[in-house]
């Protein structure tokens, strides 16, 4: 399976919490980023670096797609049709903020062929997405879900954060009955942190927002995990949950090791044992493109048994955990880190499948950091 991640780098504001690359919109950056990315696409084409193999899945992210206007974001994938081919049954996600969308253009979008749309709540309280920064009222994620059924979006995702500031576990359960009874077909649920440099970290440091509460995040992770299951959802990932047959194909294709090309600024790409990414700057990404040049950097070639680590490590993250079998591990030292987590109770192994623990799915960093 192949995929394709493209990177919008445009917002209208930085949600406090938000570490990701991004640039304020303006109409004249986004005209020089079009540009720059239609370049991209074709020197990709033209260099044939997907082989030949047609797209399974296409995912825009960002920063906030829904910055750009749909016909722009139309016309981008028409570009990537072209260029690289799109299988018939191809899933195709945008994610939006709830605030920037209109039914006009979400019909748009049906038209060019967008199959998923993921819509940034966080929250449905108002007062919890103000402490963030959040703009765009919990009103703005109920119309935008109406809206965007009525376009046609029948497979609408929600991402949720809990541990946000003034969170409590009844306004938590309330954000998950509510995400619920809109009739959503995933949803993810991220725990908040805190990342470095971000408004939110430098509140917390001022004393003016306080810490997460990793006690209460637990009791959230877990309340999120038996309500959606009573709801009919299917946990298939540590933070995502989905009716049957609506897990996001683009992120599994992450998280089983397959191939998949990034463009924009800060994207990342995984192919043929290869990880690159493009250049984490708005003007260089643009100037390397005018100059003919793709914007690569981080260039790494993982030998072997590296590509067999990082398979194990992203397929943990898996609910159903990935095959255990002695013929398949890497080298010894893997097995032996391995039995140490299972006697600190963060793996288990049952039935052939080696799986995280409820308590190793809230490490599931360390565990990473230890079997890679």
């Amino acid at each position: 399976m192949t995929g394709l991640y493209i990177h919008i780098p445009f917002c209208r504001a930085r949600c406090h919490f938000c570490a990701f690359y991004l640039e304020m919109h303006r109409a004249d950056k986004a005209h020089r980023y079009l540009e720059a990315l239609v370049r991209e696409i074709r020197l990709h084409a033209e260099r044939d670096t997907l082989a030949g193999r047609p797209l399974e899945t296409v995912y825009f992210g960002g920063g906030t797609p829904t910055a750009l206007d749909a016909d722009q974001l139309s016309h981008i994938l028409s570009l990537v049709r072209e260029g690289f081919g799109l299988k018939e049954d191809a899933e195709i996600s945008l994610e939006a903020h709830p605030a920037g969308v209109t039914e006009a253009g979400l019909r748009r979008l049906i038209e060019a062929g967008f199959t998923r749309i993921s819509f940034g709540a966080q929250s449905m309280d108002d007062r919890e997405l103000l402490s963030v920064g959040r703009h765009g009222a919990s009103d703005a994620v109920r119309s935008a879900v109406r809206l965007a059924r009525r376009a046609g979006f029948t497979n609408i995702n929600l991402d949720l954060i809990y541990g946000l500031p003034g969170q409590t576990r009844a306004s938590w359960q309330a954000t998950l009955r509510e995400a619920i009874a809109l009739g959503s077909a995933h949803l993810s649920c991220y725990a908040l942190t805190v990342e470095e440099h971000t408004r939110l970290d430098a509140d917390i440091r001022r004393s003016e927002q306080p810490s997460p509460d990793p006690e209460l995040q637990n009791w959230m992770e877990a309340e999120a995990a038996r309500t959606l299951s009573s709801a009919g959802f299917e946990r298939y990932e540590i933070s995502n949950y989905s009716q049957p047959g609506r897990a996001c194909r683009h992120n599994l294709l992450y998280w089983t090791g397959q191939d998949y090309l990034g463009l924009g600024p800060s994207a990342q790409s995984y192919l043929d044992g290869a990880r690159f990414g493009t250049v984490e700057d708005l003007e260089a990404y643009i100037q390397a493109l005018d100059a003919g040049r793709l914007p690569l950097v981080q260039s790494e070639s993982l030998t072997p048994v590296q590509r067999r680590r990082e398979a194990l490590v992203f397929g943990l993250r898996l609910i159903q955990g990935v095959a255990s079998d002695p013929a398949d591990e890497p080298d010894a030292e893997w097995s032996r880190t391995v039995e140490r987590l299972i006697e600190q109770g963060l793996l288990e192994e049952r039935m052939g499948r080696l799986t995280l623990t409820e308590h190793g799915r809230r490490y599931a960093d360390t565990v990473a950091v230890e079997l890679l």
